[in-house]
């Protein structure tokens, strides 16, 4: 079996060709043989993926923002991390850097057990990308109808809303729409220059002026 591997300072990505379904369920009912790593599976194609300092960083970063903002805006949240999401007749899975139930959180609230071809996906999914999969892991997640992508590379960031099957993008975030693209890079670029609770606090007041009525004044979703 053909392996390819990448190293970067951020991620080390493994690729086998010609796994059987069956393998792949074997390695993630597997723990201690893939403690740490993330298992994408593409109809054949299962990719390993081991996470290093800079990827986890970004990841529990990003996914605190998202927690923070929908404590600031009153929303419940079911957050589900890197939970394999999977659909056998697909012959696809993938492992999130982090997830979510917000919109359909009390569908989802206390659930273990997901069935994809009945069960809402998460309304987010966030991807740490930083050396470009080897697999098209947009269209795993618009197969298995995950609604909204958020993807950061290191230095840029995109927002993807799936639409009749396919992602497009957009500048702000549908399921917490007071977030724009722009926001949320320009806190990411601060990370390594302040501590993380002095970040999440000027992030946190950020949103308060965002969240407040916007009678007589013009907002950049407004222009």
């Amino acid at each position: 079996m053909l392996t390819s591997q990448t190293l970067h300072t951020g991620e080390i990505r493994t690729v086998l060709p010609g796994v059987r379904w069956e393998t792949y369920q074997a390695l993630v009912g597997d723990p201690a043989t893939n403690a740490g790593k993330r298992l994408t599976y593409d109809q054949g194609i299962l990719e390993i993926m081991t996470p290093l300092p800079e990827h986890e960083a970004n990841k529990r970063l990003l996914g605190r923002m998202v927690e923070a903002a929908t404590e600031v805006l009153g929303l419940e949240i079911y957050s589900l991390g890197s939970a394999t999401w999977s659909r056998e007749d697909l012959l696809r899975a993938i492992e999130p850097d982090e997830c979510y139930y917000i919109t359909h959180e009390a569908i989802a609230r206390g659930k273990l057990s997901f069935d994809l071809r009945v069960d809402p996906a998460p309304d987010l999914a966030i991807e740490i990308d930083l050396t470009s999969s080897s697999l098209n892991r947009l269209s795993i997640y618009a197969a298995l109808g995950v609604p909204e992508l958020w993807r950061f590379d290191g230095q840029e960031l995109w927002i993807y809303l799936l639409r009749n099957g396919v992602y497009e993008q957009e500048e702000r975030s549908q399921v917490l729409p007071v977030l724009s693209k722009s926001d949320l890079l320009g806190f990411l670029k601060q990370r390594g220059e302040l501590g993380e609770n002095t970040l999440l606090r000027q992030f946190r007041a950020r949103l308060l002026t965002l969240n407040q009525p916007t009678s007589g004044r013009v907002t950049d979703h407004d222009s």
